[in-house]
């Protein structure tokens, strides 16, 4: 696959996960009533669903760069990664941290960004 179609299947993953933690948010900000399971369900599918594709098409990137050992920048993208993972689960446990996420993960993301296209500590 070209390195422009794995940028694509990355930015979407990334637009996926970022869609569901913002709809989780302001969900769980609004009360996040239990009859909702159906949002939920698909929140937490988009959620998955963006994970997996943006982890893969991030290793797909790193191949075309012809990276063998993943260098340290990208290293810190999955520590970013990973806490995307974990947003899901917690404007649920607190909601006071729904608001705080809304601005958060924009902003991880954006370091994120910076990090693939500068590569600081390559």
């Amino acid at each position: 696959m070209s390195y422009l179609a794995y940028k694509l299947l990355h930015v979407l993953g990334v637009l996926l996960v970022l869609a569901a933690a913002g709809g989780v948010a302001v969900h769980a900000a609004t009360g996040g009533r239990r009859e909702d399971n159906d949002l939920r369900g698909v929140l937490a599918s988009m959620h998955g669903v963006g994970l997996v594709l943006s982890v893969v098409t991030g290793f797909g990137l790193l191949a075309t760069l012809g990276a063998g050992m993943p260098p340290p920048w990208a290293w810190a993208k999955l520590v970013i990664w990973l806490f995307f993972g974990a947003a899901l689960t917690l404007p649920y446990r607190n909601t006071s941290l729904a608001r705080a996420l809304v601005v958060a993960l924009p902003l991880l993301a954006a370091i994120a960004s910076y990090l693939a296209m500068y590569k600081p500590f390559a």
